[in-house]
Parts: C-alpha cells; structure tokens; sequence
C-alpha cells in the first residue's frame, strides 16, 4: 500500500514542478512584454490565464484524493499537506504574472523610465531565480537552500523601494506623468509581492522536511516605501 502511496506522491511532485515551470516562465513573458509594450504577447496570456489555475486545481484535488484514499502516515501526511499550500502560493504567483500581463494590455503608451525598466528587469531576473532555486530545493528536501533562498527577498524588496522613489521623482519633476507612470507601481509592486510568495515556498520546504512551521522573514518588517 505504502509502494502505492509513493508512486502517486512522485507523480504529484512532478505535475508541481511542470507547474513551477509554467509560472516561472510566465513571469518571463510577462515583464519582457510589459518593458517592450508588446500587448500581443500580453493578450496571448491573457487568452490562456486559465491555464496555470485548472493545473493547480488538478494537483489539489489529486492532493486531497491521494489522503482519502491512502491515509498516509503523519510524515507522508506532512509531505502532502506541502504540496497543496506551495500549489496555492505558485498560484497566486501565477495570478501576478498574469496581472502584469493586463497592465500592458491596459496602459496607453507609459513615458519611457529607463532606470525603472532597468529595475523591473533585474528584479525578474531574481525572482526567477530565486523560483527555481526553491522549487530545487523542495525536490531535493533542501532546508538550507530554501532559507537561503527567503533571504534573498531583501533585494528584492531593496530594488522595489528603489524603483518607486524613482517613480515618485520623475512625477514631481513632471505631474503630468502622474498617470501614465501608474503602470510602473503596479508591476514593481506585483513582482515584490512575487518574491514574497517565493518565501512562502520556502517556509513549505522547510515545513515539509522538519515538520517545523515558521516565519522565514520578520513577519512586522515594514517595508520602506
């Protein structure tokens, strides 16, 4: 039964990480379309948002069936209870990248901030990264590297300061820009909130090879904006 049971939860692990690739590479297409203002590639994901949200509804379920049907003891127990919260945060990253997506079908034509392009693109870079790196981490049972990983999330919230103040004065030096340059907090705020979700991943790697659950980062840090 127990041979059963492994069998299923290997076959659950990789429709994860076919999940983690899909939303890693999401993020991609969906910050190199807002920068270029490619609003085709950006409408193409839209047409598919669906996607990412039926794959980790069908991991969920085969999850909760995998229980039902196995009763797994309480370390295996652990193991799927991991999966089904990760499910949920490569999800919500999911749901940013594709929120991206819509803030370069919605904007008009944003007043060029080189700088900022400069940042939105490192911080993809990072939190792509720092993706794989975690879902590495998940496979290979990796505490280490999965705290290690939630550490780098301090670039990533340095850049998204960064970038606002950048944002802020181009306004004051030209109001007018106010509007325009909206698009601009919106797409750094939402690539912040990914690396956040990064360290949720995380905090489950860590949960599903000690049992341990706890906060990876200062849960009352505030970030300076």
């Amino acid at each position: 039964m127990h041979e059963i049971f492994l069998d299923e939860l290997k076959k659950l692990n990789t429709q994860f990480m076919e999940m983690g690739v899909s939303v890693n590479d999401a993020i991609d297409h969906a910050t190199r379309a807002f920068v270029d203002h490619d609003k085709k590639t950006s409408q193409k994901m839209v047409d598919d948002e669906e996607r990412i949200p039926e794959e980790s509804l069908n991991i969920q379920k085969k999850a909760l069936k995998l229980m039902a049907l196995q009763q797994p003891v309480a370390t295996d127990f652990r193991v799927v209870i991991s999966i089904l919260k990760a499910t949920t945060d490569l999800e919500r990253i999911g749901e940013n990248a594709m929120s991206i997506a819509w803030e370069t079908i919605r904007v008009k034509g944003n007043p060029r901030i080189p700088e900022v392009e400069e940042i939105i693109s490192s911080m993809t870079h990072d939190v792509r990264h720092m993706l794989i790196q975690v879902l590495t981490a998940y496979v290979q049972d990796d505490e280490k590297m999965a705290k290690e990983v939630a550490a780098k999330d301090t670039k990533i919230d340095e850049a998204y300061v960064k970038a606002r103040k950048l944002i802020v004065d181009g306004i004051e030096n030209d109001p007018s820009r106010a509007v325009a340059s909206s698009s601009y907090f919106v797409v750094t705020r939402l690539l912040e909130r990914i690396g956040d979700h990064i360290v949720n991943l995380a905090m489950w790697v860590v949960y599903k090879t000690t049992g341990e659950l706890n906060e990876l980062v200062n849960p009352t840090e505030e970030k300076t904006i």
